[in-house]
């Protein structure tokens, strides 16, 4: 897995395809995005799913937090990394990031912006576990995006709720360096 091959796609594309469904599957396996967030499956088929996403040379980064099946713990990172080959994790658990680096995936900690204090522990948070990129939801909150974007080194990931054009643009202004998106109707924006 090759992090800055990944970074280069995401400067050259910066709508990341989030998909919650077989069906959505299908649609980002065929959309531009070499980046795919895969956000459900469970011990039986993410292998598969993750397997189909290769063969169709893009990179699969797993929520793993999401995933049926999977302990909150290190050792489901450590089931990503063994049985389905993915190249990254998404996840909201500090341990899980870590476990992640150690094991060279690409990692993404995923954090929901609900009040001051989450802001507040977002640094000592990322401080804890060096991710390679933050997700901060929801993604319209670009004033807070551009706070963080002067507080962290970390790229960031504007993630939630974006549904237009002039969305993703406000995220990308404020310093997000792209956005993820469940909508497929955003994904060829």
């Amino acid at each position: 897995m090759n992090k800055e091959l990944i970074f280069d796609y995401i400067s050259e594309s910066p709508i990341i395809m989030a998909v919650k469904n077989e069906e959505e599957l299908d649609m980002a396996i065929e959309g531009d995005s070499k980046i795919i967030f895969l956000l459900f499956g469970n011990i039986v088929n993410i292998g598969d799913y993750v397997k189909k996403i290769k063969q169709n040379n893009k990179y699969a980064i797993v929520h793993v937090d999401l995933i049926d099946g999977l302990a909150a713990r290190e050792i489901s990172v450590e089931f990503i990394k063994k049985y389905t080959g993915a190249d990254g994790i998404i996840s909201t658990r500090i341990n899980n990031i870590k476990r992640a680096k150690e094991l060279n995936l690409f990692t993404i900690f995923r954090i929901f912006i609900i009040d001051s204090m989450s802001l507040e522990n977002l640094e000592t948070n990322i401080m804890k576990c060096t991710p390679d990129m933050v997700e901060i939801l929801p993604g319209l909150i670009t004033p807070v995006i551009q706070k963080i974007n002067e507080k962290i080194k970390t790229p960031i990931i504007a993630g939630g709720l974006i549904s237009d054009k002039h969305e993703i643009i406000d995220a990308l202004n404020a310093g997000a360096m792209c956005i993820s998106s469940t909508n497929p109707d955003v994904w060829n924006l």
